[in-house]
């Protein structure tokens, strides 16, 4: 188990760094760390917790971004919170989306799919539903559609999607997984990741509690 003492963003980055293999401890350092366990005026408490292992391992899903970019090369990554589109000029995106053979040509700022873990973080801010983590989800929100207005849904986690990118030469876009950005993409393929991420909460951690806290008051 590795510790990592800091916010959201921090997690999120040491994960990517260190890989898929071990369960971080996520201990809040930061602001809002959602991702992580309150520390704050409980430190005797979290350590004594930690050291006579009062605490569990939550396995969760991850999605996987395929991204091809206009020289043809294919970019993979992994998302534990996070994946989106976003228009990388003045212009705004147009995104032919795919989603069960059913398509549509998005006009928008960009799109975002985040798993349930992350569905906090830029999905909410966004305008999507905040979910407990544990929920078997993945979370799609619109960024300023303009046509159609269309609204923040949410299917099944293992759903897949494909978006191809209009006139990406006039019109570019850049995808951003988990805050690492490849810009000049084409098309993007995203579905369930073969990787998952083990976080570990102290003993009395409950989600929906959390979300009530930090995100709802």
């Amino acid at each position: 188990m590795s510790a990592v003492i800091g916010g959201d963003g921090f997690l999120l980055h040491t994960v990517h760094r260190y890989g898929f293999e071990r369960s971080y401890l996520g201990l809040n350092g930061g602001t809002l760390g959602f991702l992580l366990n309150d520390v704050r005026d409980r430190l005797d408490a979290v350590c004594s917790a930690i050291a006579e292992g009062r605490w569990r391992v939550y396995d969760f899903p991850m999605l996987e971004a395929r991204v091809q970019r206009m020289d043809g090369s294919e970019h993979v990554d992994h998302a534990m919170n996070d994946l989106y589109l976003e228009r990388a000029s003045g212009q705004t995106a147009r995104l032919d989306l795919t989603i069960h053979d059913h398509a549509t040509r998005l006009t928008a700022d960009g799109i975002i799919f985040a798993t349930a873990l992350g569905s906090t973080a830029y999905s909410f801010s966004a305008g999507g539903v905040p979910c407990n983590p544990e929920l078997p989800v993945m979370c799609i929100t619109p960024i300023c559609p303009h046509k159609p207005r269309l609204s923040p849904f949410i299917v099944p986690f293992g759903t897949r999607a494909h978006i191809d990118v209009y006139a990406p030469e006039r019109r570019p876009v850049r995808a951003v997984v988990d805050g690492r950005d490849v810009d000049d993409i084409v098309a993007l393929d995203i579905g369930p990741s073969e990787h998952r991420v083990r976080i570990v909460y102290l003993q009395g951690h409950d989600f929906t509690r959390q979300m009530m806290e930090k995100l709802l008051t």
